[in-house]
């Protein structure tokens, strides 16, 4: 396992609470739930222990509270043998929470305090380029956008100059700028934020291909668009390509995103083709959704590869 190249993660740690409901409250309405899990979580949380479950060394980087949610996020990452040395505990205040209700359909809803992910000072951004430009070669790096601007933009920027890939999850999208874009090797918007960056509505493929290389044209090395109805949009430059996601029973959404975007990191640090990586990424997403919970429902490599032959990939024309 310690010979793979390992994947470094930057972005939140939260303390996740989910609840099971039968339908979304409307307003004033006490809703009663069921189900209740208290639960580790968080974006780059959720990729450093997908990729400890699928053999590779993971280094997490962020902030949480000096408070007892600490716990709650960080112990399902230290069990798992997450590197949390780049983690950081910020005095008078609390580790992120994310409240999420999960509906019949599995298709969450979220509110996020982002509480001690945004809490970064300068001491804080200079360790963290630090430690990006001792990283191993052939390690990549993965960072989302739920800690400040600048801590992702120089993130990026120091994994550039030590040649590392670097792949950004653009959420929250209105965190996300031309020069960050720039700095992606890769960027693995949903529909959502993909027409939140691109003023285009996903409900295709087409759709998908449009918004992926207008993502391209503002400066992305490749784009892969997640496409609302399952699959996904890959464009790099000189070739498109469609990536058909397999039938499964969703019974909760929570943390597929996180799980693609660790799947599809390990998969380039073992050297696949970025087609290869979206496929073997999609098997990893398509397997949490069958499960309650993000972090419990993470597959290992048996898992993924289970579901990879159903994976399809194929060439995609150039939309209008």
């Amino acid at each position: 396992m310690t010979s793979r190249r390992p994947i470094f993660s930057l972005g939140s740690i939260n303390a996740d609470f989910h609840v099971r409901v039968d339908r979304r409250p409307e307003p004033g309405e006490t809703l009663i739930g069921r189900d209740f899990r208290a639960l580790g979580g968080g974006k780059a949380a959720n990729v450093a222990l997908l990729a400890m479950r699928l053999g590779h060394p993971a280094h997490l980087f962020g902030r949480v509270g000096n408070d007892a949610l600490a716990e709650q996020a960080l112990a399902p990452l230290r069990l798992a043998g997450v590197d949390l040395s780049g983690v950081s505990p910020v005095d008078g205040c609390a580790t992120a929470v994310s409240m999420i209700s999960v509906p019949p359909d599995g298709d969450k809803g979220i509110v996020l305090a982002p509480n001690a992910n945004d809490r970064w000072d300068e001491d804080g951004i200079a360790a963290l380029e630090a430690n990006i430009a001792g990283a191993p070669e052939g390690a990549v790096l993965v960072l989302d956008c739920e800690v400040p601007a600048e801590v992702a933009a120089r993130a990026a920027a120091a994994a550039g100059r030590r040649r590392l890939t670097r792949v950004l999850d653009p959420s929250p999208a209105e965190r996300v700028d031309d020069a960050l874009l720039a700095e992606a090797d890769f960027v693995l918007p949903n529909s959502a934020e993909a027409e939140a960056l691109t003023g285009i509505a996903i409900d295709d493929a087409a759709s998908g291909a449009r918004a992926a290389r207008r993502l391209i044209d503002r400066g992305a090395g490749a784009a892969c668009v997640k496409l609302p109805g399952g699959g996904s949009v890959l464009a790099e430059r000189g070739r498109l390509s469609l990536v058909r996601a397999p039938q499964v029973d969703v019974t909760d959404t929570t943390g597929a995103g996180d799980a693609f975007a660790g799947a599809f990191a390990v998969a380039l640090a073992e050297g696949r083709d970025p087609v290869e990586a979206v496929r073997f990424a999609t098997a990893a997403a398509s397997h949490v959704v069958t499960g309650y919970g993000s972090q419990p429902a993470y597959p290992d490599r048996e898992d993924v590869e289970r579901l990879l032959a159903g994976v399809q990939a194929e060439p995609l024309d150039p939309p209008d």
